[in-house]
């Protein structure tokens, strides 16, 4: 349990020293290098559309992840009867109290709190994922992918260009790493340069990470399922798919795609609820 409250504070400052750095590069190292004259470059450059996208992805992606953390799941352990002689910490699912027990909650050790529809417990956010802010988290997971990808692009294009090197071979990217190993312990190759091609496979498994959970999330969203009604073997009522999709995203999803916006629950919840 150490260890666990331990990753749950040391993973969020590495997120945010990882984005912090993928920041400076990308506005004061890809995107300058872009630029060949500064004095004849057109208003719509690529220059100037790369770094609008990358703007936009980062601001999309670090405005979800504080409304992750803002949007907390609510604390339903003071809400909730859990029989005579039960606490709060041995209440685990709703095998404990039938008749009171909401469906999929969670007790979670880590938030010490009971989450309605719980899903798994993200370290990186330091927080719960739960009905509230599962629209935010994915699409938290979706810009962090994205923003990932657009680094790994311009990076490739600022090694290619510096180290005068063409990446047309597949194999160029997978050999790209001892060959620099081997050149910056020779003193052929700069601490900078070095330290950029670290950063584009950090990159690359960040955004396939995002990606493939993101992947995996969306699946079960179709399937009306939550991590930890798979991981119980929990039995969930069959719906249709839009069904499930408009209750994590609301009718308003398409403005959840261009901005980070807070959840606003669906009808088909508030109905549910009452």
């Amino acid at each position: 349990m150490l260890v666990l409250r331990l990753l749950n504070v040391v993973a969020p400052a590495y997120f945010l020293c990882i984005s912090l750095v993928t920041f400076v590069l990308q506005i004061f190292v890809f995107i300058p290098s872009m630029f060949r004259d500064p004095s004849t470059t057109p208003l719509l450059s690529p220059a100037l559309l790369h770094g609008a996208l990358f703007l936009f992805l980062s601001a999309n992606a670090l405005g979800n992840y504080v409304l992750v953390i803002q949007s907390s799941p609510k604390d339903l352990g003071k809400d909730l009867n859990l029989g005579k002689g039960a606490e709060v910490a041995d209440w685990l699912d709703g095998s404990r109290s039938p008749g009171s027990a909401l469906p999929s909650t969670h007790f979670c050790r880590l938030c010490a709190r009971v989450t309605q529809r719980h899903d798994h417990h993200c370290f990186f956010t330091g927080n719960c994922i739960g009905s509230k802010n599962m629209r935010n988290f994915i699409m938290f997971c979706l810009y962090t992918s994205l923003a990932c990808l657009d680094s790994l692009v311009a990076g490739m294009a600022y090694i290619s260009a510096t180290l005068s090197m063409s990446f047309a071979d597949p194999l160029a990217f997978l050999t790209l790493l001892p060959h620099s190993i081997s050149q910056f312990f020779s003193g052929d190759l700069l601490s900078s340069e070095m330290f950029v091609i670290l950063m584009l496979y950090l990159w690359l498994g960040i955004g396939l990470a995002c990606a493939g959970f993101c992947c995996h999330q969306m699946l079960l969203i179709l399937r009306g399922q939550t991590r930890y009604q798979v991981r119980k073997g929990m039995v969930v009522r069959t719906r249709p798919w839009r069904e499930n999709l408009q209750e994590v995203f609301g009718k308003k999803w398409l403005l959840g795609l261009l901005i980070p916006v807070l959840n606003v629950e669906s009808n088909y919840r508030r109905q549910k609820e009452k």
